[in-house]
């Protein structure tokens, strides 16, 4: 039987990474949007290519790999470049993930990302899990994390989907709001429910 998939997502801070690697050391088999994001522009691929034909050889690095802040640069406030960007890449991104989460061994498999809502990844899933924080102890991981302001923080809170925006697409929710003891606890509960579940229902 094919797994089904399980999205995680979660805003800034949440832990989401925290979670993923909870659900990995029981032997879920999962993927990472942001990664995904990364592997389909690496140097050899054909959209690296592609990229470097319409902005030119100044989104290179010296040593011929993608440079991100050149290529935001570019894209930041142009909305056409930015979708001719995202109509390249989406597809891309999308086919990459379903490729990992094809070759899951496990009975279900996760994707995790931070825009599973956003970017509409949610629909490549049988089943939402969010991971829920606090807004304010969000802040306080991110700035401990990041070594970023509480304003910077604010400003990325404040563009990524909003708590009821996720908690409106959730299944399920996980609070992570205590120390990795409970976390552990509460992910193990939620994968031996999963396990009972036919298609992720």
């Amino acid at each position: 039987m094919k797994p089904w998939i399980l999205g995680l997502t979660g805003g800034i801070g949440s832990g989401k990474s925290a979670v993923a690697e909870q659900f990995g050391r029981l032997g879920v088999h999962w993927v990472d949007a942001d990664h995904a994001a990364r592997w389909v522009v690496e140097p050899g691929k054909p959209a690296l290519q592609r990229i470097v034909e319409h902005f030119g050889d100044a989104v290179l690095t010296p040593t011929g790999e993608l440079n991100r802040a050149a290529l935001r640069a570019q894209v930041f406030g142009n909305a056409d470049e930015r979708k001719w960007l995202e109509q390249l890449l989406h597809p891309l991104i999308r086919q990459e993930i379903a490729e990992h989460l094809a070759r899951a061994q496990s009975p279900y498999s996760i994707l995790v990302s931070p825009l599973l809502i956003e970017a509409g990844q949610y629909r490549q899933t049988n089943r939402v899990l969010v991971v829920d924080v606090p807004e304010s102890l969000q802040v306080q991981r991110a700035m401990r994390r990041d070594q970023s302001s509480e304003a910077q923080i604010r400003a990325i809170l404040s563009a990524q989907a909003s708590r009821e925006d996720r908690l409106r697409h959730a299944d399920d929710v996980l609070v992570n709001d205590r120390d990795l003891a409970w976390l552990e606890a509460e992910v193990q509960r939620l994968h031996d429910f999963y396990l009972t579940l036919r298609g992720g229902q």
